[in-house]
This record gives structure tokens, C-alpha cells and sequence, in this order.
């Protein structure tokens, strides 16, 4: 079903006053309702957790956490996707302090960076990334508590998450009530977000409970996922795409969430979860629709399924959506269930979604960023367009400034959502909020039916096709390092033979440095020292902000006269 009838009919639901009261009502309204599915060990039987176990959890936990002295103090939290993440989250920001969420994929270095300057008083691990974790604590102060997701007592490196949790039940049933009848200021600083960043460039985003809950608030009211619907949870909770609007708004809704145990996984954890929702970004979907496709191929069933996929989309202008018998092979194939699909953090191909429309599973994009907690637009699930980043969310304006002859201009958005500020950082966020407006930087323009598209991204920021943000300022700063390179541009660039974005960086070598150490040397081990110097700059960086190609430069870059770098001039 596709039909603009749709516009302004939005779904009903509940106000909440803060992500307590989100948890509370949900307690009282899904009780002994699924909220998690979870695996005991890898490959195993996933097992349910009850809405009521989960705010359980949560309230022993906090009560712990509380009589440890937390109370008003930061917590950050590292680890993959699981159900212990949700709960040290949700007891955190529920009565106990702020909660610092941190990329997992991070160096040591980096995390050990964000820490200080987030002033933690206490680390959540999990034991996949201890190692990382105990390099990073090697490197700073000030971390009273250390507490392990999984140590199943407490040692002298760490405490124990789940004894916690049980200490927090004891002492609620005598009568230690401070955790569950704490009052929250839904305006007050409460979670802390870093964006993509390294040592000194990282933007610490403020985010309060009135932020978080206006976006899942709204967002409700156009994407429903209540009828004992099932999400795979696959991308990072630290992100708060996933957190927002799969983890928190799944649970608003009474959806239960399944955890995804990695990326090579979803098919077979769709199966076994009988997942009907998923959110994901395009590289994600794009992997899927090519699979889909080559399996007809190879099957020699690609021309029907192709003249299928047509009439099905000359169907759904008409408001007819495909059946999923006609589509079986496709359904199998996504675990048998699924019934929406949701693309973020980056563009997808129109194509992709119009496909999976085309075959009976509802696909849809939004468009966010972390500033605004983070859904801005977003395609409603009953009205939606395959290239569009969808309509202004409810309860935001969204206006497009200084537009240009075609009406494309930087979009800006005022609403509950938009964030307190940046951490420690004034002048940045005086940028960027001025007079209740946040100016995102992207570019865009709305059509004629009020759906909003981008077509440009942040001013430098290189976004990949799994949604990652790499910022050229960051990885300059770690090649700027090399006493062999005098001047470095980084950007994106499309690689002609797989189609991803992939980082470039411009370099004019300090020649007189290299002739000096080196002599004159020839072009191609001229490549082979500045390769050497990238390498050690990349060892620095996660994966996907590593330079995969350089090219080298005999002249200055164009600069300002403030001596700053022409950087769209530069190649």
C-alpha cells in the first residue's frame, strides 16, 4: 500500500515524558510480552527477555550503580550489540547520570581520548574488545569503576555486571527506592554522543530524554512495528540511528529485538528470529537485492522474475501490493518473514528499494543526523517514494536556505529533537544552532508533494556506503604527522570497478626532507616511502578511514590568505 491518502492519516499513540516513563508504561502495557531475543553461547537457540525482566534489569542495575556513588556521574559503555548495552543505557540515563556511549571499532588511542574528555567515572565493557579496553584505561585517569558484561564475578580488575544487577534487586527489596523514584529533567544533558572523530576533532553532541523521545515519539506516528513485529538489531547501538529508531522505538511500540550476531549472519538470525523489521544502510541492502539477483540467475529464473517485478510495480501505482506468494523464493531468502526494511546513514539506490517494494516487503529511507537525535525526514510506511529521503518527521520544520535557480539549498531543522549543543564547544555550536535552528550542512530540496531529497552531503565529510562518516580533516591530521609529507588533501572518490566510496589523499612530498635522508629518488620508490608513511598513518585509524590510494603533486595546493588550503580546488 502506497497511496498519499496516507499523508496525514498517522498512527495514534502514547505521549511519554522521558525514557523512564517510555520504560515504565512499557512494563505495565507489553509485561510478558518478548522485548529481546538473545543467544546464551554463538549459534545457539535465541531466548526471549520479557519487557518485565527488562525493566527489572534496568532498576537493579541502576539501584547498583547508584550505591556505588555514580549518581550524577558518567558512564560510558563499549561493546557489540547486546541486551547488557541496552540495560547499562537505560540505567544510566534513568536516574543515575550520563551515559557515553563509545564506537567499539575505535583505537585504543581514540578511546582513551574520547574518555578524558568526557570525564567517565566508569567503563561498561564487553570481553570482545577488553584488551582495547585495558590499553585505553593505561592511558588515563579518573575511571573509578570498571565493570565487565560478561566477568560472571567480581575480580580485582573489574566488577560484574550481572552481580550488580542482582546486588540492585537485593537492595531494592530494602527499600532502597533512589534509582526507580529518581525525577528526571527531560531537558538535562543526559547522553553524550561522539561523532566520527579523532583526537582533538571529534564533536561531543548533547543529547536530554526530551530530545530522544520526540524522535521516537514522531517517528511513531509514521512507521508502525507493533503487531508482534520482530527486528534484527544489526547496526552499532553507540549510533543513534540504531538506537533511536530501532532499539528505543521498538520498545515504545512493544517490538520485540533480536541481536544480530554479525554482519555474515542476518540471513540465517532473519530465519531464526522470524524477523519482520529491519534497519540497515545501503551497503547492507545493496548485498542483499545483488544476492537476490544472482540466485535467479543462477537459477535461470532471472527473466521471469524481471517481467514479475514489473507488473508488480505498475501494481502498487495502483495501490496493489504484490503477494508474497508470488515473491516465495525472494521471502525465503530474507528469512521468510520480513516485512520492512528501513535505509539510513547514506543514500541508497532508488532501484534497490523499488525491487523489494516491487516484491512484496516494504522498503523505505530517512534522512538524520546525530545533532537531531537523529531522524529529520523519514518515508512514511504506508506513502512513500524510492528516491526521496521522505517527509519531515512530526513535530519538525525542516526549510530549505539560500536556495539556488533549481531550489536546492542547505537544509535546516528547528523541533524537541534538535540537540542541546556540543560539549565543551561554543563556538562550534553557535555555528551550527542559531536561533533554535540547526544548520546541517547538507543540501537539499523538496518536490512538489512535499518530500524532501538530498543531494549533497556535509561540505567535507566523505560518507561511505555503510554509512560511515569519515571526516578528511581527521585522517590529514594523522598523515600531517609524517615529516615526509608537507601538504595533504584527503577526499572520496567512487572506485570505478566495485562502485564504493573509497578515501583518496593528495600529497606534495617535503622533497627537500626526502633528498636529503634519501637522495633523488626514482618515482616508483619515491611510491614506496610515502606508502609506508600512509600505512603507518592508517594503523592509527579504524578500517574504513584508512586511505586506500594516493596521488602525489610537484606544486603547493592554492590557498586562502589566512594560508588555509583551497580544499575544492586542491586536485
Amino acid at each position: 500500500m502506497n497511496s498519499s491518502r496516507f499523508k496525514n492519516d498517522l498512527y495514534v499513540n502514547r505521549e511519554i515524558r522521558d525514557l523512564k516513563d517510555m520504560l515504565d508504561s512499557c512494563a505495565e502495557l507489553y509485561a510478558d510480552k518478548r522485548a529481546y531475543l538473545v543467544k546464551d553461547k554463538p549459534g545457539g537457540p535465541y531466548r526471549a527477555i520479557t519487557y518485565r525482566q527488562t525493566k527489572a534489569d534496568v532498576d537493579g542495575l541502576g539501584t547498583a550503580l547508584m550505591d556505588l556513588g555514580l549518581s550524577g556521574k558518567r558512564v560510558a559503555v563499549i561493546g557489540e550489540n547486546r541486551y547488557e548495552w541496552v540495560i547499562t543505557y537505560l540505567a544510566t540515563v534513568n536516574g543515575t547520570g550520563v551515559i557515553v556511549p563509545l564506537d567499539r571499532e575505535l583505537p585504543a588511542g581514540e578511546i582513551a581520548n574520547l574518555m578524558e574528555r568526557a570525564k567517565v567515572d566508569a567503563l561498561v565493557f564487553s570481553s570482545k574488545v577488553e584488551r582495547k579496553v585495558k590499553e585505553a584505561l593505561s592511558q588515563v585517569s579518573g575511571v573509578e569503576f570498571v565493570i565487565s558484561m560478561d566477568a560472571p564475578e567480581h575480580t580485582e580488575a573489574s566488577l560484574s555486571l550481572h552481580r550488580l544487577i542482582e546486588r540492585g534487586k537485593r537492595l531494592l527489596a530494602e527499600g532502597r527506592r533512589g534509582f526507580v523514584d529518581a525525577v528526571i529533567d527531560a531537558d538535562e544533558m543526559r547522553i553524550l554522543l561522539f561523532t566520527s572523530g579523532t583526537t582533538g576533532l571529534a564533536k561531543g553532541v548533547m543529547l536530554c530524554h526530551r530530545n530522544i523521545c520526540a524522535n521516537v515519539y514522531n517517528m511513531s506516528k509514521y512507521v508502525n512495528v507493533r503487531d508482534d513485529c520482530v527486528g534484527l538489531s544489526v547496526l552499532p547501538m553507540h549510533h543513534t540511528y540504531e538506537f533511536t529508531c530501532h532499539i528505543m522505538t521498538a520498545m515504545y511500540q512493544g517490538c520485540a529485538v533480536a541481536i544480530c550476531e554479525g554482519l555474515k549472519y542476518i540471513v540465517k538470525n532473519m530465519a531464526e528470529a522470524q524477523a519482520t523489521v529491519m534497519l540497515g544502510v545501503p551497503l547492507i541492502f545493496e548485498s542483499m537485492h545483488k544476492k537476490v539477483w544472482k540466485k535467479a540467475e543462477a537459477s535461470g529464473k532471472a527473466d521471469k522474475m524481471r517481467a514479475a517485478v514489473a507488473v508488480s510495480k505498475q501494481l502498487n501505482k495502483l495501490n496493489i501490493k504484490a503477494t508474497k506468494k508470488l515473491f516465495k523464493e525472494v521471502h525465503q531468502a530474507l528469512g521468510g518473514h520480513m516485512r520492512l526494511m528501513i535505509a539510513g546513514a547514506a543514500a541508497i539506490d532508488p532501484n534497490v528499494v523499488e525491487d523489494f517494494n516491487a516484491m512484496g516487503i516494504t522498503m523505505i529511507q530517512g534522512y538524520g543526523m546525530t545533532e537531531n537525535s537523529p531522524i529529520i525526514a523519514v518515508n512514511m510506511d504506508r506513502y512513500h517514494k524510492a528516491a526521496s529521503a521522505g517527509l519531515p518527521m512530526p513535530g519538525t520544520q525542516v526549510r530549505i536556505i539560500d536556495k539556488d535557480e533549481n531550489g536546492v539549498g542547505e537544509i535546516i531543522c528547528k523541533g524537541d529533537s534538535v540537540m542541546l549543543g556540543y560539549y565543551d564547544d561554543p563556538e562550534e555550536t553557535a555555528k551550527v544552532l542559531i536561533d533554535g535552528w540547526l544548520h546541517t550542512g547538507d543540501y537539499g530540496y523538496f518536490d512538489r508533494d512535499g518530500f524532501l531529497y538530498i543531494t549533497g552531503r556535509k561540505k567535507n565529510v566523505i560518507v561511505t556506503k555503510n554509512g560511515k562518516n569519515v571526516f578528511p580533516e581527521e585522517v590529514e591530521f594523522y598523515l600531517g604527522k609524517s615529516d615526509y609529507i608537507k601538504e595533504v588533501i584527503v577526499s572520496g572518490e567512487e572506485d570505478a570497478d566495485t562502485g564504493e566510496m573509497i578515501v583518496w589523499a593528495d600529497i606534495l612530498p617535503n622533497f627537500a626532507l626526502i633528498e636529503e635522508r634519501h637522495g633523488n629518488l626514482p618515482e616508483a620508490e619515491l611510491r614506496r616511502l610515502l606508502k609506508e608513511e600512509i600505512d603507518a598513518a592508517n594503523d592509527k585509524m579504524p578500517l574504513y578511514k584508512r586511505v586506500k590510494r594516493f596521488r602525489t603533486r610537484d606544486t603547493e595546493f592554492e590557498k586562502t590568505t589566512t594560508q588555509k588550503i583551497k580544499r575544492y580546488t586542491a586536485k
